[in-house]
């Protein structure tokens, strides 16, 4: 795999993602905050590793794998610039996720999370939303604060790039 195709990847991981919002939820207009490939196996999570630090650089490291921030990549749901790179677990066999911004959480929890697919799934210092379609190769979620915002990243970080 090569940058180019990892791009594709997760611009597809992101097209999908969208898809199963838009088919669940009523929030056409949320944009993407993060994305996260789901690596199969050691070498394939290597070999992501290897190809997305040639678009970013580590901003997070977490249990489950790094997160990056990358050079933003223009998807179907608007400029993605988060990208994590999970470690292989059987429990994800799907490709990816992406994570969306709604406004007004609260009436967004209200309205979904008793429809079929919707989860709730509290984090230390934050809480998420998780949709899953058996339908669908990637999962959604939609988090409180979203993760931009519990970063404090903001969405002009081109000059962080010039280098690249």
């Amino acid at each position: 795999m090569d940058t180019l195709k990892l791009i594709s990847k997760v611009k597809y991981i992101v097209e999908q993602a969208n898809i199963l919002k838009d088919k669940h939820a009523d929030k056409k207009n949320a944009k993407v905050n993060y994305a996260c490939i789901f690596s199969q196996s050691t070498d394939e999570y290597e070999n992501l590793l290897t190809i997305t630090k040639q678009i970013g650089n580590i901003i997070k490291e977490t249990p489950t794998g790094p997160l990056f921030h990358i050079k933003p990549i223009e998807t179907a749901a608007g400029n993605l610039q988060l990208l994590k790179i999970r470690l292989p677990d059987s429990t994800r066999p799907e490709l990816g996720d992406a994570d969306f911004t709604v406004e007004n959480f609260s009436d967004f929890e209200n309205t979904n999370l008793q429809k079929t697919g919707f989860k709730i799934i509290k984090k230390e210092n934050f809480y998420m939303i998780e949709l899953m379609d058996p339908n669908f190769n990637v999962r959604a979620y939609f988090s409180n604060p979203p993760l931009d915002v519990q970063l404090g990243i903001t969405k002009s970080h081109d000059h962080l790039f010039h280098n690249r």
